[in-house]
């Protein structure tokens, strides 16, 4: 199963919060590009990254996105505020491998259908779920649809995979919720990224038993709860 470093980016800086709240963050770090590009060197096989300006609809770090799509060697899953044809368009032309959509990808579901048969394989889906309910807007908001309404929408569609996020452990490096992300496998008609709470190298493997294809780390990366040694190329 393929680890993802978190590299997500509030004012410039990377930062893990608690639950996805500002005001929560754990790690600040001022140099985002240095910060991929330090795993990069470490080995892992690809960086996910939000623009969480962008997900709080407070404008966003595009440049910076940029920079790192263009320094970086191994491939990039960009998100956070893509709201339209437009930014997708944006990413893809700079280089991005895959782009996330939420927000606008679950209350428009047409568009939806539009960017993934445009980009086959590229379009990864944000399913953000707090309490069983989707979440939009950065996690500020409950969706109209329910997960099985979703997964009925998407299942004859090109993803690349789907995201699901546990908010209620996200940033918390306390464990993952095991049921919760084996219910969501089983019900998700598409390849499962799972993201939140992983602690240590135990919910990695539990998670690749839980048949998610990727994870998300943060925190236990940034703490070294998980040596990257563990679980990237260069320490096999």
């Amino acid at each position: 199963m393929m680890v993802l470093p978190a590299v997500d980016i509030l004012d410039g800086k990377v930062v893990q919060l608690v639950g996805g709240k500002p005001g929560t963050e754990q790690i600040v770090l001022p140099d985002p590009l240095e910060v991929a590009l330090d795993w990069e060197r470490k080995g892992a096989p690809m960086v996910h990254v939000v623009d969480l300006d962008g997900a709080f609809g407070r404008g966003g770090n595009p440049h910076l996105i940029r920079r790192m799509l263009e320094s970086l060697r191994i491939p990039m899953q960009v998100g956070g505020g893509v709201r339209s044809s437009a930014i997708v368009e944006q990413y893809v032309a700079w280089g991005a491998a895959r782009v996330i959509v939420g927000t606008k990808a679950i209350t428009d579901t047409n568009w939806l259908r539009e960017v993934a048969t445009q980009h086959p394989g590229r379009i990864v889906l944000a399913l953000d779920v707090a309490k069983g309910q989707i979440q939009v807007k950065g996690w500020q908001e409950s969706a109209r649809l329910g997960l099985e309404q979703m997964f009925e929408l998407i299942r004859p569609l090109p993803l690349a995979a789907v995201l699901h996020t546990d908010v209620d452990v996200e940033g918390r490096a306390q464990g993952i919720n095991a049921t919760e992300v084996r219910r969501f496998v089983e019900r998700c008609p598409h390849k499962v990224i799972a993201s939140g709470g992983i602690k240590g190298l135990e919910d990695v493997r539990a998670l690749e038993s839980l048949g998610a294809e990727a994870a998300v780390a943060g925190i236990a990366l940034y703490t070294k709860r998980i040596n990257p040694a563990d679980i990237w190329r260069r320490g096999r």
